[in-house]
């Protein structure tokens, strides 16, 4: 074996080996957040219990309680059952997370045994017929999408949590007041219907909007510039920032569908990076179809980019950096750039190579 050869394998088997050690300090710090939030959930169970157990006697006895004792104890058992849902949502995720590190690390440690135990082959020599094709993914590539695949679930499953997830626990308790009203109280339970069906339908158009967010169907039929031309339209009016939009070359103009997907996710993300994280007040996007690379600029008033990355970089896990789409965009030969602008107005450029012309 020549010395470039056991230089690379001596590097890889180096980097696999930090990978390791990494991962088992990640499962520990997750086994601790796991046995942290099994002992809440205990704690929250039984506070459900006792409050289940004062709904109950205020039942016996429901027309000569005041009202305010009544809203005092539904409301003590919405916050209860909200918190109960939040910490059995994060242990799942958490034992989510730690199943899938677990596996990937098995996949290191496989790996690791395979390169400490098999010579290199000769780059030379022709690999036997029986031999897997290799990918061109690097270990660190590998490693960029894996996490950026759990970075997605995470997002997602916050949704989730936030919007349907907590709307359906409160129609659990509006529906279990109406149930307890109708014989007491024919006209408040009227009344508590009406709310019921107010909030049902709020929640449904929240659900709409969280599956367009997840997966829009007229990206697949209609295609990048109408999706994104709707989205950045619909994100104006909810988020109360002044956004527009320009397009630039044919709007009937398709590309490979992973390219459509990465663009529009890329610019939902930046939208939702100027928003949350640079408190813009005017967002501009331009999309430029017209040439390869197709290209996306998002001008946004705020915070300087570099501030915001700096805090990116001290509360990682916790916030969304254009780090993470850097390396995502890279992984098929897209790219990103930055640059602060006179004044408060920053400006992200991506560039994306398609094979339709």
């Amino acid at each position: 074996m020549n010395s470039g050869a056991t230089s690379t394998k001596e590097t890889l088997i180096n980097e696999l080996r930090n990978e390791q050690e990494t991962i088992q300090k990640r499962l520990k710090e997750l086994q601790s957040l796991i046995e942290q939030s099994r002992a809440e959930v205990r704690r929250l169970q039984q506070r459900s219990i006792d409050v289940n157990a004062q709904m109950k006697r205020i039942e016996e006895s429901f027309d000569s309680v005041p009202r305010p004792e009544i809203r005092e104890v539904y409301t003590k058992a919405l916050d209860t059952r909200s918190r109960l849902l939040t910490t059995q949502s994060q242990m799942e995720r958490f034992e989510s997370d730690r199943a899938n590190l677990e596996h990937f690390g098995q996949l290191v440690t496989k790996l690791l045994n395979m390169m400490e135990g098999v010579a290199v082959p000769n780059p030379i020599a022709a690999p036997p017929q029986d031999e897997p094709v290799q990918t061109n993914l690097s270990s660190d590539q590998i490693v960029q999408i894996v996490q950026s695949q759990e970075a997605e679930r995470q997002r997602l499953a916050r949704q989730m949590h936030d919007g349907p997830a907590q709307s359906l626990t409160n129609f659990i308790l509006q529906a279990e007041i109406c149930r307890r009203l109708f014989d007491r109280n024919p006209d408040r339970a009227g009344e508590e219907l009406d709310n019921l069906k107010t909030a049902a339908s709020t929640t449904f158009q929240r659900v709409r909007d969280f599956i367009f967010e997840l997966r829009p169907m007229m990206l697949d039929d209609l295609g990048l510039t109408p999706t994104v031309r709707r989205y950045v339209d619909v994100f104006g009016e909810k988020s109360g920032i002044e956004t527009r939009i320009n397009i630039v070359g044919e709007e009937r103009r398709r590309i490979e569908p992973h390219n459509e997907v990465m663009m529009f996710r890329s610019l939902q993300e930046l939208l939702g990076y100027a928003r949350d994280n640079a408190q813009a007040t005017r967002i501009e996007v331009v999309l430029d179809i017209s040439s390869n690379p197709v290209k996306a600029t998002v001008s946004f008033t705020g915070r300087p980019i570099e501030e915001i990355e700096a805090q990116v970089e001290q509360n990682k896990n916790r916030m969304f950096g254009l780090a993470t789409l850097r390396e995502r965009l890279q992984l098929i030969g897209g790219d990103i750039e930055v640059t602060n602008l006179e004044g408060e107005l920053n400006r992200v450029e991506i560039t994306l190579p398609t094979d339709n012309a």
